[in-house]
């Protein structure tokens, strides 16, 4: 059985006219010491609205001695923000809260057009991202701290925590606000002083929420921003600077590893939310409704260009055949085309690279046996589009099941018994995230304890909560984001052993 897709026939006439005008409205140059200045080489480089592949803005191209202003803007405000008041610190990242759920149409729509995804799917990420303000507006105030007596009764045990210093904070372009206020919120709630450096696809939003931020009343050099097309070079420069301390990054493994690498030198503190190979498991027992209403949530979210996405998907025999064939209606039901369209539900994907990678995972899938049940080709025309698709009886040797996907792209596996779905779960390097439906909890909790991940959802498509610790195991990383650990990403732990 093949479900035939939905798709509009012609992307042209259905596109929004207004995605140049949405992105002039965005900044295009640095911002170092609270102030928009050009970059020192003079360099530029364009954002292309991937539903078009044509450029929308010219931004601004920082190189080394661009970075370099920044770490000295932000040793230069370091101090004063340290002793800043956490009362103080919260009401300013509770204003940036505000600011952000004002403009809050202006920034999806600003998110739709440099990254692809549809509308509705970037109003949630402002959400999300303005939500991260909140929290840390609120666990500002609540630094934690020790005291008490030594076992000996020689001392005073004193634990305080203080900032850990200037961080460098490293974004993706698939989650352009949530990212990035994701890392920001924490280290300005801990005290500290921090160069977020966005990616080159996405640096619009990142600049916006700059813009926010100054509005805000964050004092100059607290935050600076500098895009760059030049990051290996430019990240390397600032980590090596003995006055950068901390290292947060999310992007792939291979280029975590890197980083890593270069952080040890100065033997910089890093956090590391890398890669994800997430299984979705459905047992005989769940909720079929349920499970297929969540498997399009963990698989279609950002067009299903995310870590958490849900990449292996494991179905018990006796319903893995209706799992299938709903699944793949749901799929084949979904309207694509550039993401202000009114009726989009999946634009197109970052890259023409992203593109060819899908049709690579799928061609080979095919060829080694998996059954095409809907979709499988990307849509003609400009734009980096790729149709949703589901592919059945996918070989264990499929590379499929092995790489990330990043796209709309769901191989089907089915399994037998517990144990062996824990097993082919688990093969894999990466640990971000799981997601197991069952209508037994006590089978399902118990599953989610054996599975090797940092996070599982159960009976939920989707875990990622700012109030909740967000990381992996293996290689998919260091440290946690979100709730109170991740604040204390940011602090150093000081003990005092005092004799009065």
């Amino acid at each position: 059985m093949v479900v035939n897709v939905k798709a509009t026939p012609t992307l042209e006439a259905s596109r929004a006219p207004s995605q140049a005008a949405v992105a002039c409205e965005a900044p295009t140059q640095l911002f170092i010491d609270g102030e928009w200045v050009s970059a020192k080489g003079g360099r530029t480089f364009d954002v292309i609205d991937p539903s078009t592949a044509e450029a929308i803005a010219t931004v601004c191209d920082g190189d080394i001695a661009d970075a370099m202003a920044a770490v000295d803007a932000a040793e230069k405000a370091a101090a004063a923000w340290k002793a800043t008041s956490p009362r103080r610190r919260a009401d300013v990242l509770m204003k940036c809260f505000h600011l952000l759920l004002e403009q809050a149409e202006w920034l999806a729509q600003l998110i739709t057009v440099e990254n692809g995804k549809a509308l509705p799917d970037a109003r949630s990420e402002v959400a999300y991202a303005a939500e991260f303000f909140r929290w840390y507006a609120e666990e500002a105030v609540r630094a934690p701290g020790e005291f008490g007596s030594a076992p000996s009764g020689a001392n005073q045990i004193i634990v305080s925590h203080e900032p850990i210093g200037i961080a460098v904070l490293v974004t993706p372009w698939n989650f352009p606000a949530a990212m990035a206020t994701r890392k920001i919120a924490p280290a300005l709630a801990a005290g500290c002083t921090c160069i977020l450096k966005p990616a080159a696809e996405t640096p619009l939003t990142a600049l916006a929420i700059g813009e926010l931020m100054r509005r805000a009343g964050i004092p100059a050099g607290v935050v600076n921003i500098v895009p760059t097309k030049k990051a290996g070079p430019v990240v390397s420069a600032m980590l090596h600077d003995k006055r950068v301390r901390k290292l947060s990054f999310t992007g792939s493994t291979g280029v975590g590893r890197i980083l890593l690498r270069e952080a040890a030198d100065q033997v910089v503190s890093c956090s590391m939310e890398l890669g994800g190979n997430a299984p979705f498991i459905v047992f005989d027992d769940a909720d079929l409704e349920a499970a297929v209403a969540g498997a399009m949530v963990a698989k279609m979210r950002n067009g299903g260009e995310a870590c958490t996405a849900a990449n292996r998907f494991y179905v018990q025999k006796g319903i893995a055949a209706d799992f299938t064939r709903r699944f793949a209606e749901e799929m084949a039901a979904l309207n694509v085309g550039p993401g202000l369209a009114p009726d989009t539900q999946l634009g197109p994907l970052i890259t023409d690279a992203a593109v060819t990678k899908a049709e690579r995972l799928v061609d080979d899938a095919i060829a080694k046996g998996a059954r095409l049940v809907t979709g499988g080709s990307r849509l003609s025309g400009e734009g980096f589009y790729y149709l949703p698709t589901v592919l059945a009886d996918v070989s264990p040797d499929a590379e499929i099941l092995s790489e990330e996907i990043f796209g709309p792209v769901a191989p089907v596996i089915v399994f037998d018994t517990e144990e062996e779905v824990v097993e082919l779960a688990n093969d894999t390097e990466y640990g971000l995230v799981s997601y197991v439906f069952s209508r037994d909890l006590k089978r399902a909790l118990a599953v989610a304890g054996r599975l090797e991940s940092g996070m599982v959802g159960i009976n939920r498509g989707v875990v990622s909560d700012a109030a909740a610790p967000f990381g992996g195991m293996k290689q998919s990383g260091l440290g946690r984001e979100g709730s109170h650990q991740g604040m204390l990403e940011y602090l150093e732990t000081k003990y005092i052993a005092a004799t009065w």
